[in-house]
This record gives structure tokens, sequence and C-alpha cells, in this order.
């Protein structure tokens, strides 16, 4: 089975770089997507010279919108209607067994490459699902938890698990498990939905420790902003799984 990665990325110029080529030197990938999702930057220009297939959003659709829109450009290259794609090797990319899709944070540079342990069990029949579980980053971040908590009380009381680093958005998953995913929920919810739909599903999910280090979020109001956004779609992803219930304090 091979692999194609796909990558969301918005406003990433500095790191799109090393991230793709560090995606197309791991073993089995002859496919790397870029969402572009609504960069005012060099971020889609810089990723299609690195050796990646690029997918534009005019503006900012999300994370799921883009995941979503780089499986499809898959599935499209897969599947061409009219002839045969090849790959800068000139090799097809039509195939009869699908890949599997390898998701990639663009802001992961280098370290992208130690993604590959997440396909392991994936392509070894294991595994439907993989979750990369990161180690202690070089900058601390600025959060407090609350999300990384919410996520996985919502989850613990949806499936019965509870994942070591459930927003982590370093997955790989066959196809018939993103399929089963869809649609994905939107925002930032989407690691939290997936993880939930997947085991409900019947899916085999495991964690992959995985030697990756991103940018961090820190402390300033944009930083802030964004947690408070993780928080709401996180929310609305478990009250649309009726878990809403089982993760929020009881009033009085």
């Amino acid at each position: 089975m091979r692999l194609a990665v796909v990558i969301p990325a918005k406003d990433e110029e500095e790191r799109i770089d090393a991230t793709v080529r560090a995606a197309l030197a791991i073993e089995g990938v002859d496919v790397v997507v870029v969402v572009d999702d609504g960069s005012s930057d060099r971020t889609a220009v810089t990723a299609r010279a690195a050796g990646a297939r690029v997918v534009r959003h005019h503006r900012n659709r999300g994370k799921a919108t883009a995941l979503e829109s780089g499986a499809a450009l898959v599935r499209d290259l897969e599947q061409p209607p009219d002839g045969v794609v090849h790959d800068a090797a000139g090799r097809a990319l039509a195939t009869d067994e699908p890949r599997a899709l390898l998701l990639v944070d663009a802001d992961l540079g280098a370290t992208a490459a130690a993604t590959a342990a997440l396909a392991v069990p994936v392509l070894a029949g294991e595994a439907d699902a993989s979750i990369a579980v990161l180690p202690p980053q070089s900058s601390p971040g600025g959060g407090r938890g609350l999300v990384v908590g919410l996520a996985r009380r919502g989850i613990l009381a949806a499936t019965g698990w509870t994942p070591t680093q459930p927003l982590s958005g370093m997955r790989c998953l066959t196809r018939e498990a993103f399929e089963r995913a869809r649609p994905l929920a939107p925002g930032w919810g989407v690691e939290t939905a997936m993880v939930v739909d997947l085991l409900r599903a019947g899916m085999r999910v495991v964690e992959v420790p995985c030697d990756l280090q991103h940018r961090v979020s820190g402390r300033g109001w944009r930083a802030q902003a964004h947690r408070a956004a993780q928080y709401r779609d996180v929310v609305r992803a478990l009250a649309a799984r009726g878990q809403l219930g089982a993760v929020l304090p009881p009033r009085g």
C-alpha cells in the first residue's frame, strides 16, 4: 500500500518547504498534497516548488474542509477522468488500491519525517488509524490544558478509551477509516470527533510516539483567541455526538 500525505496550511511560507521535502522522503509516499487554506503569503508557491501538489482555498475554510479538499485531490489523482496522472519520477498515480492518508501539520518542518512511524501499524493491517504522541516541545506553550482535558473526557465518555493527546493532528488512516469519519466535524473539533466516530464504528485506533517538533501557541491574545475557538469547536463536536452533558460540570 502506498501513502499520500495531506498537509493543511495557512501562512506557513517559512516552514512548508522543509515539511514537504521531509514528507516526500518518507518511504511509500508518492503524493504530497498541500491545501493552502486562505494564506496571505507564499505558502502555495513555496509548497509547489518543494514538490507538492497544491489546492488553494481563496478564503480560510477551516482545517476539516482543508483535509476534505486534500483527500478529494488524492482520489482524483488515483482515478483521473481524463487519462493517467504521473508523479515527478514518471510513475503512474492511478491505483486500484487507495492510498492510506498521512495527515501532517504544516509547521513540523524537517521533523515531519518522523510521522513515518504512524504508517507502520496502518500499513501492516494492525490498526485502521494511528495518532501521534509528541514529546515535550523545545518551546513551552502557554495553554493550561483545558481543551485537551475537555477532548479527553469527551472521548472517554463516548467510547471508553482515554487518549494521551486527543488533539494531535498528525494521523495515518486507511481510506476506509477516513470515509467512516466523514463528514468531518467543522473547525478545531475535527480530531476529537474523528476518534469518537472511528471507535464507534468499530475501527482500531492506536497511539504512536513520534519525535515531532512544531510551533506552539504562546500567551498573547491571538493564542488565547485560538484556544477559545478550539474549546468552542470541541464542545460542538461532542454535543453533536451526544456527549455534552458528560463533559461539562453540573449546574448549581
